[in-house]
């Protein structure tokens, strides 16, 4: 089931707009000037490996060079606290994947679309340290550099783009274009799980305000909200208090500092009575799944009626809900997520 990095990461970075902040960031120049970026869409349904883990989520965009040729933009989204030395590994079966349902659903081209693989990680244990060419995980023999490149030129040959959170500084996070939305993020990521973020909150009381006073700035702040409330200890949220506090009017602030404590707490109390339940796990499992669901779609003030609260309580596909989840996280009608079941 998602947790709380996963919720955040996937609104945050699943709108066209902030994604495109996110890949302009990182993909080298030449190619940020080639890409037509107002034909960049999320592609729904993205993950297609079920082996995709709970510290992980990932993103499938499609844009257009400026040329007219199609460009996949694969994000993995990295939220585990230890670096994972076989990534490159993991990314290119994941790529590959992407580009065999491609050729399924485009069986008459003679040539694959260009694929672009980027993780961005921001685990709290440090920099990124693990390989990031597929080549640099064999083992190769011994021998001087100039016979080790021509065994290295015989395995296969890929390499990912990384944007370790953990290793920019806040002034370089602070100066990146794009959405305000999108540069707190980077910012909340970069410290969530590190003992400044209490410390670093007031600092981004502007930023904050800038989240509020764009289009569905009050929604996005209700994101941030929770985010902060679900990771952070009582410095934490007694900083983010402070922040509301200087964002909205005192009335507003106290209603959804009070709304998101009492969910907290009845969200560990839930978690104390699973841990002794074996029995019924993975049914607990989907029950979470499908009521994650049901929050984003109150989050995002849809109005859910009593047949399809009890369509979404009652499945027990996994898959259905995932793709559910994937929906609710940018639906703007009930129909956008449940596309069978009249309104």
């Amino acid at each position: 089931m998602s947790g709380p990095h996963d919720l955040f990461a996937r609104y945050t970075f699943g709108h066209p707009e902030r994604a495109a902040a996110e890949l302009r960031a990182v993909l080298p120049p030449h190619v940020v000037s080639e890409v037509d970026w107002a034909s960049l869409r999320r592609e729904p349904g993205s993950v297609v490996d079920p082996e995709l883990r709970e510290t992980e989520s990932d993103l499938l965009f499609v844009a257009r060079l400026n040329t007219g040729r199609p460009l996949l933009l694969y994000v993995l989204l990295e939220h585990q606290s230890t670096v994972d030395r076989w990534m490159a590994l993991r990314m290119l079966r994941y790529v590959v994947r992407q580009v065999e349902r491609w050729r399924q659903e485009h069986p008459e081209s003679a040539l694959l679309p260009l694929v672009i693989p980027l993780v961005m990680y921001h685990g709290p244990d440090g920099a990124w340290t693990a390989p990031r060419r597929v080549e640099d995980l064999f083992d190769l023999p011994d021998g001087e550099d100039e016979q080790r490149a021509r065994w290295r030129a015989l395995v296969p040959r890929f390499e990912y783009l990384l944007d370790d959170l953990t290793a920019e500084r806040e002034e370089a996070l602070r100066a990146r274009p794009g959405p305000p939305l999108a540069r707190l993020a980077w910012l909340v990521l970069r410290y969530g799980r590190t003992e400044e973020l209490a410390q670093k909150l007031p600092d981004w009381v502007a930023l904050f305000t800038q989240v509020q006073t764009t289009h569905e700035g009050a929604e996005h702040l209700v994101v941030l909200i929770r985010y902060l409330l679900w990771i952070g200890d009582e410095a934490v949220h007694e900083a983010t208090g402070r922040v509301l506090h200087s964002v909205l009017d005192e009335q507003r602030a106290e209603e959804l500092m009070r709304s998101y404590g009492e969910e907290l707490i009845e969200r560990g109390r839930q978690q104390g009575l699973a841990k002794g339940r074996e029995e019924g796990r993975e049914e607990g499992l989907i029950r979470g799944r499908a009521e994650y669901v049901l929050r984003i779609l109150a989050a995002r003030g849809l109005h859910v009626d009593e047949a399809a609260r009890q369509r979404i309580l009652t499945c027990t596909d996994q898959s259905t809900l995932d793709r559910w989840f994937d929906r609710a996280l940018n639906a703007t009608t009930l129909s956008d997520v449940l596309d069978d079941l009249a309104q």
